[in-house]
């Protein structure tokens, strides 16, 4: 099944082929959960703060369903 992942900020770093913004395209198996699919896409578990499915705060342990565009974001800082 097809979904739609995009990352932001410090997390681009592991997907440099994508431009700003630009989502990723990606045949899963079904019954993968967000957490896995995170782990197949390189990204540390650990720099991810905040996971999107749909547009809604979603936890790493749900699975994804066909086409739910996904973000993974991680902290941000300022000062």
């Amino acid at each position: 099944m097809e979904v739609e992942v995009r990352v932001f900020a410090t997390l681009r770093k592991y997907l440099p082929e994508l431009g700003v913004g630009e989502p990723k395209i990606l045949e899963i198996h079904e019954g993968t959960t967000l957490a896995e699919l995170c782990d197949q896409l390189g990204l540390p578990i650990a720099e991810v703060k905040v996971i999107m499915r749909n547009g809604l705060q979603a936890e790493p342990e749900e699975i994804i369903a066909e086409g739910d565009r996904i973000a993974y974001i991680p902290a941000v800082g300022g000062g």
